[in-house]
């Protein structure tokens, strides 16, 4: 690929390889205008620079036949003297369409436009974005049990709601608030200012009546103005099968008040488990420890095993060892997600030594140990 050596290359501006595909590209661009753009850099003349070029890069290397010119003959494809320069006219403006457009394309809507650059264009319409209502978080505890088979809990917590004096204007009884005349009512003011491809509006909430488009000359006395108070409230929460600690709960529009109609916020519940006296617990898997007599580990035998949802029978083979594992499917915790699963239950044998014997019993065991060849007595000065 030819071209002035003075130049960056396009491909290095956007970091991108000389394969790369058209979404790889807006990709690269987007985050570079992003971190580049002089609303976010003010002041800083190498963001500028570096915007400058990262826009340059993306006119040409957008444009199959600009990048398959520049792939050719490299910068020179564009200058007014070189082989294609005629064609393309240069970088004016962006080949014709505005500053705002380049941007807007990149972006979901002039919300998330506003929010990354601070302002917006002329374009955007009908006052500022109410704020939807904060978040309320809560914690419960609940025992293992109600973890297994789910349980009805009450929860109470303190969040906003309409204020019943002034119905949520703000303003003292008898009185109503009245349209900011700085803005309108609108809640944004508008300003012409210089930027980086010449003058154009920047709309801001507006410094008067910060974003509400009313101005409250006398404020209701029980909300303070803000419209909204703080009330205890209480609900009743379904706690699903198989939830672990700490996992959390969405209530949707149950937390506070959002701002002049806009959404309520949530309530997030996060969940915590008791320790059961017996089952650990990992995921959906259950483990227990369970002692079993020596004799039942030697000779065999039917043992009763523990689960959530009642006693289970087991047949131990004889000769078990202490440490042996045993898994019975389908009876650990239910999956939150999908009741019809259930994780399994891992049952480790503890074979329990006895510590108190009679005569007899000791007897019996010198009897088993003379059996096994050992000589019993003089290991143990009997």
């Amino acid at each position: 690929m030819a071209g002035n050596s003075d130049r960056k290359d396009y491909y290095d501006v956007l970091g991108v390889g000389k394969t790369a595909s058209e979404a790889e590209i807006k990709k690269a661009y987007r985050t570079l205008a992003k971190k580049y753009h002089p609303d976010a850099n003010p002041g800083n003349s190498e963001a500028e620079t570096k915007f400058k070029e990262v826009g340059e890069a993306y006119e040409i290397l957008s444009d199959t036949q600009k990048r398959a010119s520049y792939d050719r003959y490299g910068h020179s494809a564009f200058d007014q003297s070189g082989a294609a320069g005629s064609s393309y006219g240069g970088f004016g403006g962006f080949g014709g369409f505005s500053a705002e457009d380049l941007f807007k394309d990149f972006f979901n809507n002039d919300y998330e436009y506003d929010s990354i650059f601070g302002n917006s264009s002329s374009r955007r319409r009908g006052g500022t974005r109410a704020r939807r209502g904060d978040d309320v978080f809560v914690s419960i505890t609940i025992d293992f049990k109600e973890a297994f088979f789910g349980a009805t809990k009450d929860i109470t917590f303190v969040s906003s709601e309409t204020c019943p004096t002034c119905k949520g204007s703000g303003a003292k009884s008898g009185t109503v608030p009245e349209n900011c005349r700085h803005c309108g009512g609108t809640g944004r003011e508008r300003t012409m200012q210089q930027g980086l491809f010449g003058q154009m509006y920047v709309e801001t909430e507006c410094r008067v009546c910060r974003g509400a488009g009313k101005i409250i000359k006398e404020k209701c006395a029980v909300c303070a103005g803000s419209g909204a108070v703080k009330r205890s409230k209480t609900f009743s929460v379904t706690i699903p099968r198989g939830i672990d600690s700490g996992q959390k709960m969405r209530l949707e529009g149950k937390g506070d008040q959002g701002g002049r109609g806009a959404s309520n916020g949530d309530v997030i519940l996060t969940v915590r488990v008791k320790n059961h006296e017996v089952f650990k617990r990992s995921g959906s898997d259950l483990f227990l420890e369970l002692p079993i007599s020596f004799t039942t580990a030697a000779l065999g035998g039917e043992i009763i095993i523990p689960t959530m949802e009642g006693n289970e029978k087991y047949q131990v083979k004889s000769g078990t060892q202490s440490g042996t594992i045993i898994r019975i499917n389908k009876k650990g915790m239910p999956d939150v997600s999908n009741n019809r699963y259930f994780g399994n239950l891992s049952v480790t044998l503890i074979v329990r030594t006895p510590t108190v014997l009679s005569e007899k019993q000791k007897n019996a065991l010198i009897n088993y140990a003379r059996e096994m060849g050992e000589d019993f007595e003089e290991k143990r000065g009997f």
